[in-house]
């Protein structure tokens, strides 16, 4: 099995017919079958179902495409490391972020340093912490922003200095709304709308006061715009972060902070003893330039 291959497998995973992949491979259907079923053989598993009008994947064909979809990526990213120069930087970089307001911070490195280096190119995936250190930990992305601490076992990273707020995102005709803040005891008989990362978080659990099992946790999100959806049509309140949702002017929704505060930092990550393309060095450089972030 080698990358080829890999790249051939997912063609056909992708258009769903082996005459189209061959098509878009620019090659013709029988060695691309023959290069199928020798993969089939070597993995000693079937991975594709032969229907009437379409090839669909089994459960085998799906995991294998999930890595293979990595292993190409990687390749790839590797290729367009090595053909960059000291003289002529040029490259991708690829960053997992959750969600914040402070991906600005990135934005503006990522802008200051194209007026220098306009050929480097920026990837950015969304993502809960657990999402983006599995990526980092593959291999599939340079950096992450992750909001909370990071494991400085596994990490090399900057803190950023401005940090999130937590609050409660809810309709504007909500009794809650007559409050400057929401404390804990607010929050014990209404319905609930957490993401999956905070819905574990202990140092939320912690402010809540209370077992989990008795709060009324009626849905977990990942974005919080989806969210938001739920909480205009009256479902519940959402516990998230301020400044990611437009509560001003018509709109129906409004924030409110909670109370003891309760703050959430901000951290640049990238593995520990990772060697660095030159374009993500010179990007971690000027993520370090930026209005003197605390290096820790």
């Amino acid at each position: 099995m080698d990358i080829r291959v890999l790249q051939y497998f997912l063609a056909v995973a992708r258009e769903e017919s082996i005459t189209k992949a061959a098509e878009t491979l620019r090659m013709t259907q029988p060695p691309l079958s023959r290069q199928l079923k020798d993969l089939e053989e070597e993995l000693g598993k079937q991975l594709f179902i032969r229907g009437s009008k379409k090839i669909t994947l089994t459960e085998d064909g799906m995991l294998l495409r999930k890595r293979a979809e990595e292993l190409v990526d990687l390749m790839e990213k590797t290729k367009a490391e090595l053909a960059s120069s000291s003289e002529n930087i040029n490259g991708d970089i690829y960053i997992g972020c959750g969600e914040t307001e402070n991906i600005s911070f990135l934005a503006q490195a990522a802008c200051d340093l194209q007026k220098r280096h306009p050929l480097i190119h920026y990837h950015i995936y969304s993502g809960d912490a657990e999402r983006v250190m599995e990526k980092l930990d593959k291999g599939l992305i340079d950096f992450g922003l992750l909001v909370g601490e990071a494991d400085t076992n596994k990490y090399n990273y900057l803190k950023l200095p401005q940090k999130d707020v937590w609050g409660v995102l809810m309709r504007k005709d909500s009794p809650l709304t007559k409050k400057e803040t929401v404390c804990a005891e607010d929050l014990w008989d209404k319905p609930l709308i957490v993401s999956h990362q905070s819905s574990i978080n202990m140092e939320m659990l912690h402010w809540l006061k209370t077992d989990i099992s008795k709060l009324n946790i009626v849905a977990t999100y990942d974005l919080i715009y989806n969210a938001a959806q739920f909480v205009k049509k009256g479902f519940g309140y959402v516990i998230a972060l301020d400044r990611l949702i437009n509560t001003t002017g018509d709109n129906n929704l409004c924030f409110k902070p909670l109370f003891p505060p309760m703050e959430a930092e901000l951290c640049i990550v990238w593995k520990k003893y990772q060697v660095l393309s030159r374009a993500s060095n010179i990007f971690l450089q000027q993520l370090k330039a930026e209005k003197t972030p605390t290096s820790l």
